[in-house]
This record gives structure tokens, C-alpha cells and sequence, in this order.
């Protein structure tokens, strides 16, 4: 079984074309620069790549591109979750046969308030049709665009039945006592909180690190603060991430990706996001620039 993923991973933007569809190009390139520029590893089609705006045979795409042209699929993890658990089983085994070192599955989640006791049986299913080829499993957990909580009690519970694949969890709730609470279920249950602000308390131990999409902006400072344990890189990190606070996240990554690559394509989003206002990418791109500045004096 592939090694658990630790560190710094940045949830990497997927690069939209004029046609809507997934610029594999832009993403080989993109993910290539982020793993040389401080990223211990990437998670690719989460919510920040907006992996549940594209067609199974295009998120595939984008999993073939990264292997075609080399990149190092055993520090990558992606998402496979999806409402169907047909496309999550496709999706899951897609991923193991390239040779990804996890797939990060979300809930079913167009159904709300259901049980328990059904989301087991859509683990248990995606378990037992991926068993030939047992890529490692990841927990996602962001209630608030899932609609679905993956209890404490439920991953014990799983943990229980599947803890040769169930090996992790991002927790994207922002509550950081069910991330503590979700990393002492188990030892070496690898819990990633969503903001490079836990680093340092990861770095201690208590996480297996973190799992950001503004780590796409800043993945050099989050690294010297996971690595060396360096503070003021990290407070360079968060106000960065800070920038975004009430406003749209995604487009807000994107925007400021075309400013920092120098191009304008890296900006477009695949509807039902919408762009980044001119007056909003103005403010962040002042903000970054002067977080940066800062930092360097």
C-alpha cells in the first residue's frame, strides 16, 4: 500500500479552456511548480479543483494527464467522492490504476439528514469494489457543502471494519475540536485540517499537516513553517489565506493565480462559479503583493 501523505499539500486549482473543459496543460504545469516550490504533496479535484463541475470522463482526463506526462502520482492524492456510488467506485479504481497514493472521497451528498448507517454502506460498497486494487482511502469532511458529516462515532465505526484502507481525513469544517477529536481515534490516523494556520500545531504532532487551497499562493511559506517551524513565515501564510475571508474562495485562488504566473487564463472558473470582481482581484492582489513585500524586508 502506498506511504501516507504528510506536510504541506496544497487542494490545486484545476485550469479551465475556453471550451469549459479541464486545461491539462495548465495543470501539468501548475502542480509541477507547486511540488518545486514547497508542496509536500497535492490533492487534485477537491472543492478547490472543482472536481463535481466536471464529467466523470473529464476528471479522468485530468488524472491521465498528470500521469502521462510524469508527475509523481505518489505525492497525490485525489478526489474520487461523488453523489453516485457507481462514479465513485469508477472514479476510485481509475485512480488506483494509475497509481495515485489516495483517493479522497466526500459523502453521497445530495441526499441530506441521512443515517450513519447508509453512508457505512457506501464506504463498504466503494471498499469492497476497489479490493483488487486496494488504493488507500481519505476521509473528506466539509459539512457545509456536502450537507453530510462523517461523525466521530461513524469513522471509529469504519475504522472498525476497513482500517487497512480507511487511512485519513481532510477537515474542512474549520472546527478544530473535531479535528483534534478525529485524530485521536486512531494512531497514525493521518487528519489534515483545511488552513495552514494548524501548522504548527501539526508539526507538533497532533496532525499529519494540512490540506489548503490557498497553498496554491503560498506554498513556500507554509513549508517553512512546517519544515523549520519558522512563525512569521507563517503569519505571511495566513494573512494571505486571510485576504479571502467573505469572498468567494476558488475564484479568489484562481485570480490570484493569473497574477502570480502572469496568466489571465488561470483566472476562469467553470460555471456555477462565477469570476472574481475587478474590485475584489484589485484588493488581493494588493494585499498578496504587500504580504510578500513584507516578508522579503
Amino acid at each position: 500500500m502506498a506511504k501516507t501523505l504528510t506536510g504541506v499539500i496544497a487542494a490545486i486549482a484545476t485550469p479551465v479552456d475556453e471550451s469549459g473543459a479541464p486545461d491539462c496543460a495548465r495543470a501539468v504545469k501548475l502542480a509541477r511548480f507547486l511540488l518545486d516550490n514547497g508542496c509536500d504533496g497535492l490533492n487534485v479535484l477537491g472543492t478547490t479543483g472543482e472536481a463535481t463541475s466536471f464529467s466523470l470522463a473529464e476528471r479522468m482526463s485530468v488524472m491521465d494527464a498528470y500521469k502521462a506526462n510524469g508527475l509523481p502520482l505518489d505525492r497525490l492524492m485525489v478526489g474520487t467522492g461523488a453523489a453516485a456510488v457507481s462514479d465513485a467506485i469508477a472514479l476510485t479504481r481509475h485512480a488506483a490504476e494509475l497509481g495515485f497514493a489516495g483517493a479522497l472521497v466526500l459523502p453521497p451528498f445530495y441526499y441530506k439528514g441521512v443515517p450513519d448507517d447508509g453512508l457505512f454502506a457506501y464506504i463498504e460498497t466503494l471498499v469492497q469494489a476497489t479490493a483488487a486494487k486496494p488504493i488507500p482511502l481519505y476521509l473528506y469532511h466539509f459539512p457545509a457543502m456536502s450537507g453530510l458529516p462523517w461523525h466521530v462515532a461513524l469513522i471509529k465505526r469504519l475504522l472498525d471494519s476497513f482500517s487497512t484502507r480507511i487511512v485519513g481525513l481532510k477537515d474542512s469544517s474549520g472546527d478544530m475540536a473535531y479535528a483534534r477529536a478525529a485524530a485521536a481515534i486512531a494512531p497514525g490516523f493521518a487528519v489534515f485540517p483545511s488552513t495552514e494556520a494548524a501548522l504548527i500545531e501539526a508539526r507538533q504532532g497532533a496532525f499529519a499537516g494540512c490540506i489548503s487551497a490557498t497553498a496554491n499562493l503560498n506554498a513556500d511559506l507554509c513549508a517553512r513553517a512546517w519544515r523549520a517551524g519558522d512563525s512569521g513565515a507563517l503569519d505571511a501564510a495566513v494573512s494571505i489565506r486571510k485576504l479571502f475571508d467573505g469572498k468567494p474562495l476558488v475564484s479568489g485562488v484562481k485570480a490570484l493565480l493569473a497574477h502570480i504566473h502572469g496568466d489571465p487564463q488561470l483566472s476562469r472558473v467553470k460555471p456555477p462559479l462565477a469570476a472574481f470582481s475587478p474590485a475584489d482581484r484589485a484588493a488581493a492582489v494588493a494585499g498578496y503583493d504587500a504580504a510578500r513585500a513584507q516578508r522579503v524586508a
